[in-house]
Parts: structure tokens; C-alpha cells; sequence
């Protein structure tokens, strides 16, 4: 920021320089900033005007976004501190996807551009030398992808009419394959290195821990607010019948679940390593509402992950009065759960590892397997279920992911793909514990990677049933975690980790 102007108490111009302010709130919160301020006020209620005598939506939107990258161009952070609010709910229907029908204008695409210029820019002027993307990321995790989506890119003409009919599909040419299928993807890799290049200039958690609370609270509330509305009971929430409940939302149950799962897991480690009051009170309200949304999400998938969680957690306590108070907290949730809840986790057990697995076996897994061999090293390229053997031929589901991520990576970027992809989460999993041992952090932080790290051993265990190792919505608390553990690491030893 440039240095302000004040007046001494005789009156006489002094130079200064901006005191600290929260760096969320500083072109407001400074006076010394009140002229710049008034500019961008003004420049606000002109943008505002035009949209509203325009009459359309889509020009407010654009005016806000507009705006929104001015500021970001004062200061990169304050768009990594919108980034963090909107990612995780612009996968729902609630967010414009698109303005004036113009695929990949929207504010969340415009956030990101508008944030990673800035970044790039104040970088420069700072003469940081490092490099912005962690190698890692590079090697084992981007490129591979890149490969499976050129290997890919030329098979979509093979992939079934049935798919884009039903709007399963939104591509039909290569170019707009790799627009969905790889370039949007990485949008969730930009983020976190976003997150990772200003949490190199954050001092304190919160700046980054508050924000992400709040987009929490927008995800949970977004989920209790439909079932409400809806006046669906739990027992047909709990049916099998119903995974597509929150299709209106633009989100499958599980995915939900799944998200809340990797929160409550950040939020649990960090309320445990806090000693300030108001933060703990505050985060255990926002676990106590996330807990219900993954509860009103019924997916079996999502309780795994939870179960996961909070027996890491007293595992990781280590002493016996943790271990039985908090033996006493699970056994009273448990006692309070409805019967629906138990009633969807007891789901197939009595029919075998097929009904157990909602069918996945016998009618996606088994009939998949034999595509592992058409390229066991290098895959069939991104989507590849949609064009293999037993797709057209009839003999699987209608799906557009065989709902194992594990299988999904074998399937589209062969053996190479999955020893890549999975040497990279070990490598994030090492350095979340290394962060979390590091005294040289403060005990805040150092339980918020603690969480990072139980967080994504439990999305991992739960990914044998669903989602995805490629970036998709539900891994965007992950990604903000990993975002924030690389630019931990760069903060801690002046350079990007290899």
C-alpha cells in the first residue's frame, strides 16, 4: 500500500506510513485511505446506476464482480478472502454459472483471473522469487492430468448421444472437453495456490480461518434450509431412492457429505488446539450446524468419513480423560440419532458386498475392469467410462464416473496415473503432519493442519465409494487447506517446497 498523509497535531503535513489494519478491511478501516475510498465508492454507486437503469441482473452482477476486481487490484488477498467464501458454493444452482449466456463468464471465473493478476503483479513488484506453483503439484498431480485429458480429447464423438440429451454432459467437441473436464478442474488447483501465495503474507490464522467459516456456514445453512423448505421427512431422506434429493441445489448428497466431512474434520483439530473462548464458541457452533447438514445428507460415504475423523481425533489425544469424555459425547450423539440414520447406514448389509455398494459391483466395477487393460499404463483419457466397451455396449449403469475414485484414475490415467496422483497426496499428508509437530508454529495452526491431515485420510478411506483424487467441488475445504499449507511452508523456509 502507499504511504498516507496525516496531520500532526501542530498542523503540520507529517509523512507516515498506514498503520496495521486487518488487511480484509483496509481501504475502508484507514483514513488516511479516505480519498481512494471515496473514488471507489463513487465508482461503486456509478456501476450500480448503470446496471439498474440497464434493468438486468446479469449487469449487476458484472458491475459487483467489476468492482470486486478493483479492490483485488489494491490488494490480492482481499480476493483470495472472496475466493474462499464463494468457491465452495458456486458448484451449487445458487450461483450464476454464467451472465448473459455466455459460457465461462461468471463472477467466480472473473474472481479468479482479477485475483491471480493482482498476485502475479504485487509479486513482481515484490520481487519474489520463488516459484508460485509447488513443483509437486506440477510433476505429480497437473501433469499427469494434462495428459490424460489430450489422451481423451479424442474420443468424445464415441461417447453415447444418451449422455448430453439428458444434460449429464454439457461438451460435444474436443475443445469443450477439455474445458470442463481439465480447465475447470484446475480452477480448484488455482485457488489453493492463491491461497497458498497470500497465506505467505498472513500473520495470523483467523484472516484466513474466519472466511472460511463463514462459507461454511453458507454451505450448511444451504443444505438445512432445503430439507426445511422441502417438508421432506428423514425416513425419505434416508432412502436409497432419494440420492438425487439435493439435485435442485446443483449437488448430490454424497458430494455434500463428503465436504462437510473434510470441514468438521478442520474445524474439530482447531477447536482443540484454540484457547481463545469467543473462537472456540464460535467454531463449535459452526461444527454442531455442519454435523446436521451431514446428518440431513444421508450418505453413507460422508458417516464413514465422520466416524474417521473422530476416532483419529481420540486417537490422537493420547490420554485417558479425552479418550472417555469424548467416548461419552459419540455415545450420546449416537443415542440421540434417529432411527432413519441407522436405518440408511444398515442399508444391504443383508444382501452382500453388491447391495451393500448400492449395486456398484456387479452393474459398474466388474464390468469396468477389463477397459484397465486397453492402457494399463497411461489410461483412456478423462471420462473414459463414457466411451469404454461396456458403456456402449449397454452392460453398465448410465453414469458418467464408476463411483470409485481409485478406479476412476486406473480407468482414465492408467497405473502411472494412480502411483503419480497418489504419491502426491502422500506427499501433501507429510507435509499437514509435518506442520502440525512444527513448535515453531502456534498452537492454532498447528491443530488446523493436524485437521488438514485427518481430514484427508478420511476423504481418501470414503473415496473407495465415490467422488474423485482429480479436483471436484466437495474437495474445495481440502484445497484450501493445502493452499495454505504450501504457503506455510514457504513462509517457514523463504522458498517453495520440492
Amino acid at each position: 500500500m502507499m504511504a498516507g498523509w496525516s496531520s500532526a497535531a501542530h498542523g503540520t503535513a507529517v509523512m507516515r506510513t498506514p498503520r496495521a489494519t486487518s488487511w480484509t478491511l483496509w481501504l475502508l478501516a484507514d483514513a488516511s485511505h479516505t480519498p481512494r475510498t471515496l473514488l471507489f465508492l463513487s465508482l461503486a454507486a456509478l456501476l450500480g446506476g448503470i446496471a439498474v437503469a440497464v434493468g438486468e441482473t446479469h449487469a449487476l452482477i458484472i458491475s459487483i464482480s467489476l468492482l470486486a476486481c478493483i479492490f483485488i487490484l489494491l490488494d490480492f488477498r482481499i480476493g483470495v478472502v472472496l475466493l474462499i467464501i464463494v468457491m465452495p458454493v458456486s458448484a451449487s444452482a445458487l450461483f450464476p454459472h454464467a451472465i448473459g449466456g455466455i459460457t465461462g463468464l461468471n463472477p467466480l471465473n472473473l474472481l479468479l483471473l482479477g485475483t491471480l493478476g493482482s498476485c502475479v503483479m504485487h509479486r513482481s513488484v515484490a520481487g519474489d522469487a520463488g516459484p508460485l506453483v509447488a513443483p509437486p503439484l506440477i510433476w505429480r498431480y497437473i501433469l499427469p492430468m494434462v495428459v490424460a485429458a489430450l489422451l481423451g480429447a479424442g474420443h468424445v464423438g464415441a461417447i453415447p448421444a444418451y449422455f448430453q440429451a439428458a444434460g449429464l454432459i454439457n461438451y460435444d467437441s474436443s475443445a469443450s472437453y477439455l474445458r470442463d473436464l481439465l480447465i475447470k478442474p484446475l480452477f480448484m488447483v488455482l485457488f489453493a495456490v492463491l491461497v497458498g501465495a497470500a497465506m505467505v503474507r498472513t500473520k495470523r490464522l483467523e484472516q484466513l480461518l474466519l472466511p472460511m467459516l463463514l462459507s461454511v456456514w453458507l454451505m450448511g445453512l444451504m443444505t438445512i434450509v432445503f430439507v426445511v423448505l422441502s417438508g421432506a421427512s428423514l425416513s425419505e431422506l434416508a432412502s436409497s431412492q432419494s440420492r438425487g434429493f439435493f439435485s435442485p441445489l446443483g449437488m448430490h448428497a454424497n458430494d455434500l457429505g463428503r465436504c462437510y466431512a473434510i470441514a468438521y474434520a478442520l474445524m474439530l483439530f482447531t477447536f482443540a488446539a484454540s484457547d481463545n473462548y469467543r473462537l472456540r464458541m464460535l467454531l463449535l457452533a459452526s461444527m454442531g450446524m455442519v454435523v446436521l447438514a451431514l446428518l440431513l445428507t444421508f450418505s453413507r460415504g460422508a458417516f464413514l468419513g465422520f466416524v474417521v475423523v473422530n476416532v483419529l481425533y481420540l486417537i490422537s489425544r493420547r490420554r485417558i480423560i479425552s479418550l472417555l469424555a469424548g467416548g461419552m459425547v459419540l455415545a450420546g450423539l449416537v443415542l440421540l440419532l434417529p432411527d432413519a440414520v441407522f436405518d440408511r447406514i444398515a442399508t444391504g448389509w443383508d444382501g452382500g458386498l453388491n447391495a451393500i455398494s448400492a449395486g456398484r459391483v456387479d452393474t459398474i466395477w466388474l464390468p469396468l475392469l477389463p477397459e484397465l487393460w486397453s492402457s494399463p499404463l497411461f489410461g483412456n483419457g478423462l471420462g473414459s467410462i463414457l466411451w469404454s466397451k461396456a458403456m456402449r455396449a449397454g452392460s453398465i449403469l448410465q453414469v458418467t464416473h464408476p463411483h470409485n475414485a481409485y478406479l476412476q484414475v486406473l480407468l482414465d490415467m492408467g497405473f502411472l496415473g494412480l502411483l503419480l496422483v497418489g504419491a502426491y497426496f502422500t506427499h501433501v499428508w507429510k507435509k499437514f503432519r509435518a506442520l502440525s509437530r512444527n513448535q515453531a508454529l502456534d498452537p492454532l495452526r498447528r491443530g488446523f493442519y493436524e485437521g488438514a491431515a485427518v481430514g484427508l485420510l478420511a476423504f481418501l478411506i470414503s473415496a473407495v465409494a465415490g467422488s474423485s483424487l482429480l479436483p471436484v467441488s466437495e474437495q474445495c475445504f481440502l484445497w484450501l487447506a493445502i493452499g495454505m499449507m504450501y504457503g506455510e511452508s514457504t513462509a517457514q523456509t523463504g522458498k517453495t517446497d520440492a
